[in-house]
């Protein structure tokens, strides 16, 4: 599964574990509604997400793959809270917090996110991490 609708704001229901694990590109939206968002990540082997703060936006992660160190604090020179996580762990980012998940393991890291409220545009997809930057 390449790519999937962005199906919000309508009524929606999905296997959220064969979703995310079926997804290939770096992050997708999948359903954007006006107060929450859901996406998909694979994250490759060695890479992360890329160090970023949502001044507006509590987030949750779920891993359904891999292993991740995640990296928290109240600035890039003050990372406060370093865990690990693997399968079936949730990450609970506060709004304001900057914030990374590295893959530290050897198959990619597949999560998927929620937003509160939405983070990114409707229909939101990067194949690769650069896409986002574009």
């Amino acid at each position: 599964m390449n790519q999937l609708p962005d199906h919000g704001p309508n009524p929606y229901v999905v296997n959220i574990e064969e979703a995310t694990l079926a997804n290939d590109n770096f992050r997708i939206t999948v359903w954007t509604g006006e107060k929450l968002q859901l996406t998909l990540m694979s994250i490759p082997v060695g890479g992360d997400i890329g160090f970023e703060v949502h001044h507006d936006t509590d987030q949750f992660l779920r891993l359904e793959q891999g292993r991740g160190r995640v990296q928290m604090g109240s600035s890039k020179d003050d990372l406060t809270f370093d865990e690990e996580v693997s399968d079936d762990w949730v990450v609970l980012v506060p709004k304001g917090s900057w914030h990374n998940v590295t893959n530290i393991g050897d198959e990619p890291m597949k999560v998927y996110s929620l937003y509160a409220p939405p983070h990114h545009a409707y229909g939101t997809v990067h194949e690769t991490q650069a896409d986002q930057d574009h």
